[in-house]
C-alpha cells in the first residue's frame, strides 16, 4: 500500500510539474518564435511564470525548474523521490513543449563562454533568492507569484540578448534538444544549478525573522 501510495503521488507531482513546464516554454519560447521584442518576450515569461504558480502552486509548488527543485531538496524541503518526480516531469515538459514548437526559442549564446557562465550562475542565483525571500514571508501564493514573475520578467529583459537568460535547465533542454542545438544544454544545466544552490547556501548565513 506504502509503494502505491509513493508511486501514485510521484505520478501527480511529476504530471502536475509537467503541464506547469510544458506551460511556460510554450508561451514563453512561443513569445521568440513569433519573433517579439525583448521586452515582449520577457513580460510573456514573467507573466506565465506568475501565472503558473497561482494555477499549480498548491498542489506542487510550482518549480517548473530542475535548479530550483533540486535546491529545495537541497534545503531539506523536497524528498529525494519528489525531486526525481518534479525534475523528470519538468524536463518532459519542456520536451514536450520544443516539439510542439518545432524547436523554436532555443536558448542561444551571444557572448563568451565565460560571461555565459558568470551571468547564467548569478541570474540563477538571484531568481532562487527571491523565491527564498518571499517564501520566507509569507505563503500565500498570489505575493509570491508576483514576486518570482517579476524576478523572471526582469531578468530575462536584464540578460535575455546574452545568454537567453535561461535560469532554468528546463527552458534550455526541451527548445534545444529539438532544435538540434545540444552543445550549450550541459554547460546551462550546470551554471543554472550552481546558482540555485548558491543561493541556499548563502540563506543559511541570513536569520530568519523568527529567530
Amino acid at each position: 500500500m506504502f509503494c502505491f501510495y509513493l508511486v501514485e503521488s510521484m505520478w501527480r507531482r511529476g504530471g502536475i510539474e509537467a503541464c506547469g513546464t510544458f506551460t511556460m516554454v510554450l508561451v514563453g519560447c512561443g513569445s521568440v518564435a513569433l519573433g517579439r521584442s525583448s521586452l515582449e518576450i520577457s513580460l510573456a515569461f514573467g507573466a506565465i511564470v506568475a501565472l503558473v504558480i497561482v494555477a499549480i502552486g498548491r498542489w506542487s509548488g510550482a518549480h517548473i525548474n530542475p535548479a530550483v527543485s533540486l535546491a529545495f531538496w537541497y534545503r531539506g524541503n523536497l524528498s529525494s523521490t519528489d525531486t526525481v518526480a518534479h525534475v523528470s516531469g519538468q524536463l518532459i515538459g519542456a520536451l514536450c513543449a520544443g516539439v510542439v514548437l518545432g524547436g523554436a526559442g532555443p536558448t542561444t549564446r551571444n557572448t563568451s563562454w565565460l560571461n555565459l557562465i558568470g551571468i547564467e550562475i548569478l541570474i540563477t542565483f538571484l531568481l532562487m533568492a527571491s523565491i527564498l525571500w518571499i517564501v520566507r514571508q509569507t505563503e500565500q501564493w498570489v505575493p509570491i507569484a508576483m514576486v518570482v514573475g517579476s524576478t523572471v520578467g526582469i531578468l530575462a529583459f536584464s540578460f535575455g540578448e546574452y545568454t537567453g537568460a535561461s535560469m532554468n535547465p528546463a527552458r534550455t533542454f526541451g527548445p534545444n534538444i529539438v532544435s538540434g542545438d545540444f552543445a550549450v544544454i550541459p554547460v546551462y544545466f550546470v551554471c543554472t544549478i550552481i546558482g540555485a544552490l548558491l543561493a541556499v547556501i548563502t540563506e543559511r548565513f541570513i536569520p530568519s525573522t523568527s529567530e
